[in-house]
C-alpha cells in the first residue's frame, strides 16, 4: 500500500475501518494474506475467523488487515471510502454549525447518507475509466442549494453479465423533462428485457447517443451542488457511471413496518394514493422518475421528522402474493425462458442486481392473482425448504428452447400470513371447537368444566413454555448475527422480524383460544343452572 495510504488508514478512526473491512468482505476483495477470514487464520492462530465480525476485533488488526492491499485500485477504492465517511463528517460540521440552516432538502440528503446501508449500495468502483465523479463542496454556501434532479433508467443484460445503459430520464423539482433519451449500449446484448424495460432491439437501432453522450449531458444539467433523486438510485448512478456526493435515495428515507426494504409501486400506493402502473405493464421511465420525485416532495411536506412507518403487507399490497420471486437464474438464461420454469400464466418483472457485475439474476413472476400463484408454487417440481429468512423456496430444473436444463430458486413472496389465512385457522379452531361444544351439551357434568379447567391451564402452560422458547430462539439468533458476515445482516433481520411476527400470530391464536375455552364454560355453568 502506498505509503501516504498507509498513513490514511493508520490515523482512520475505527468505524471508518470497520465498514472499509466490511465492503471488502462483501466484495470479495483479496489482499496478499487472502481474504479477510484467510488473513484472521494466519493473524490470530487462537480465535482464527470464529469471530469475523471487524466490528469486534482490535483497530491494530482493522489496520494490518488492510496494509495487506497493494494492488492499485485497491488502495484508490479504499481511499474513495474514506472520502464518502469524510462528506458525511462535513454535512454533520456544517449542521451543528447552522442548526437553523439546514433545510428538509439537506436533511433528508444527510438522512440517505447516514444509512447503514448506504455505504455499501453506494460504494461504486469510481477509479475506473469512464466514471465521472463529483465532490462534495466543503462551503457552507455550496451545500445549502437545494436544486433538484430526478433520475430513473432503463438497463439491459450484456454478454459479459454488465448492465448497460438504454434509456435515461431526467425531471426536475417541477415535473419537468430536462432529459429523456434512448442510448446505443457499448456491449454485445444478451438479454433487451423487453417485458421489464418496453425496449426492443428495434427501438435501440434507432438510438445513436453513447453513454459518454449521456455523461456530457448531466454534466451540464447538473452541477456539484445539485441533489440527484431516484428509488435505488445507486443502480442507475452505477449504468450512468457517475459518482454523486449528494443524493436522496427514497428506498432509504422511506422504512416500511415490517423493517423491508418498498417498491417505488408500494410507495406509489401508500404515500402518494395512486397505482405507478398496472401488473405486468412494463416500467416506464419518465413515470419513475416522476414519481421518485413526488415522494421526495410529499416528504418534504409532511415534514422531514414526521416519520410514519409505511405497511407493506396482503392487506395494503394485496398484489405481492400474486408474485413468485425466482433467483438464482445463470446470466446465459434469457429472461424469455423463464416462462418455461413454472406452470401457468405470468409476467416477468426483473429486480436489479446490487451491482453491474454477476454470474446470477433475479426475477417476479407476477400472476394474475395469489391463487394462481400458489397454485403454481405448488405445481413446481422440486422439494421444499427454506430460505435464510424462513420463507419457502424450491430447487426447480426445466428444460430450455436449446434443449439444454437450468435450474434456479422459486420462493413466495409473503413475509407474514395472510388475513384469510389467520382467519381460516380461527374459523377451523372454531369450528372444532363447535363439534366438542355439540358433544357437551349432550352430557353436561362437573368432569366437563374440570377438563376445560385442566385444557385451560395446560394452553396456558404451553404458551407461556413456547413463547419462553420463540425468546430464547431471537436471544441465540440475535447472538449468532453478531458472529457472522455482515454480507447477510439484511437477511438475518428479516430473519428477526419475521420470528417476532410468529410470536404475534401465536399470541392472537392463544388468545382466541382463551376466549373460545371461556365462552364453553360459560354456557356449560349455564345449562347446569337450568338443570337445578
Amino acid at each position: 500500500m502506498a505509503d501516504k495510504s498507509v498513513t490514511t488508514i493508520s490515523t482512520a478512526p475505527k468505524k471508518v475501518l470497520v465498514d472499509i473491512v466490511k465492503i471488502a468482505q462483501k466484495q470479495g476483495l483479496q489482499g496478499g494474506k487472502g481474504s479477510w477470514k484467510d488473513f484472521l487464520n494466519v493473524h490470530d492462530r487462537k480465535i482464527g475467523s470464529s469471530l469475523s465480525d471487524p466490528a469486534k476485533r482490535t483497530r491494530e488488526t482493522l489496520v494490518s488487515f488492510l496494509q495487506t492491499f497493494n494492488e492499485k485500485k485497491h488502495v484508490k477504492f479504499f481511499g474513495y471510502v474514506l472520502r464518502k465517511h469524510s462528506n458525511l463528517e462535513v454535512l454533520e460540521r456544517i449542521r451543528k454549525e447552522s442548526p437553523d440552516n439546514e433545510s428538509p432538502v439537506q436533511k433528508l440528503v444527510r438522512l440517505t447518507i447516514e444509512h447503514p446501508l448506504y455505504l455499501s449500495k453506494y460504494a461504486f468502483p469510481s477509479y475506473e475509466k469512464e466514471w465521472m465523479v463529483t465532490k462534495l463542496s466543503k462551503k457552507n454556501k455550496s451545500v445549502t442549494k437545494n436544486a433538484m434532479l430526478a433520475i430513473d433508467c432503463e438497463m439491459v443484460l450484456c454478454e459479459d453479465g454488465t448492465d448497460a445503459l438504454v434509456e435515461i430520464c431526467v425531471v426536475d423539482h417541477n415535473l419537468q423533462v430536462q432529459l429523456h433519451e434512448l442510448v446505443k449500449p457499448c456491449k454485445p446484448v444478451r438479454d433487451y428485457r423487453t417485458d421489464i424495460t418496453g425496449i426492443s432491439a428495434a427501438d435501440l437501432s434507432k438510438a445513436s447517443l453513447s453513454l459518454t453522450d449521456i455523461q456530457k449531458s448531466m454534466k451540464k444539467l447538473m452541477s456539484k451542488r445539485t441533489i440527484l433523486v431516484g428509488h435505488s438510485l445507486q443502480n442507475d448512478l452505477q449504468a450512468l457511471k457517475l459518482d454523486h456526493a449528494r443524493v436522496i435515495d427514497t428506498s432509504l428515507i422511506y422504512r416500511s413496518s415490517d423493517g423491508l426494504s418498498l417498491s417505488l409501486s408500494s410507495l406509489c400506493k401508500s404515500v402518494l394514493g395512486y397505482e405507478l402502473r398496472e401488473g405486468g405493464a412494463p416500467h416506464n421511465c419518465q413515470d419513475d422518475a416522476i414519481a421518485a420525485m413526488k415522494l421526495v416532495l410529499a416528504k418534504i411536506e409532511s415534514g422531514v421528522d414526521h416519520e410514519p412507518l409505511v405497511e407493506q403487507d396482503v392487506k395494503h399490497v394485496p398484489e405481492e402474493t400474486a408474485k413468485l420471486l425466482l433467483h438464482r437464474i445463470p446470466i446465459t438464461v434469457p429472461s424469455e425462458e423463464l416462462q418455461w420454469a413454472l406452470p401457468g400464466k405470468f409476467s416477468v418483472e426483473l429486480k436489479l442486481p446490487k451491482n453491474g457485475q454477476r454470474k446470477q439474476y433475479s426475477v417476479l413472476a407476477v400472476f394474475g392473482n395469489p391463487k394462481d400463484a400458489q397454485r403454481a408454487f405448488e405445481n413446481a417440481n422440486g422439494r421444499i425448504e427454506k430460505d435464510i429468512s424462513g420463507l419457502p423456496q424450491k430447487l426447480i430444473r426445466f428444460k430450455l428452447s436449446t434443449g439444454e436444463t437450468a435450474s434456479l430458486y422459486v420462493r413466495k413472496m409473503a413475509t407474514v400470513c395472510s388475513l384469510s389465512e389467520v382467519q381460516q385457522k380461527k374459523r377451523g379452531f372454531q369450528d372444532g371447537d363447535t363439534h366438542d361444544a355439540k358433544k357437551l351439551k349432550m352430557t353436561p357434568s362437573d368432569d366437563h368444566l374440570k377438563e376445560i379447567e385442566r385444557l385451560k391451564h395446560e394452553l396456558r402452560e404451553k404458551s407461556s413454555s413456547k413463547c419462553d422458547t420463540h425468546l430464547k430462539e431471537i436471544e441465540r439468533l440475535k447472538l449468532e448475527l453478531r458472529e457472522r458476515d455482515s454480507s447477510q445482516c439484511d437477511s438475518h433481520v428479516e430473519e428477526i422480524e419475521r420470528l417476532k411476527q410468529q410470536l404475534m400470530t401465536k399470541d392472537f391464536e392463544i388468545k382466541t383460544q382463551d376466549r373460545i375455552i371461556a365462552e364453553l364454560r360459560k354456557k356449560l355453568e349455564e345449562m347446569k343452572k337450568k338443570k337445578r
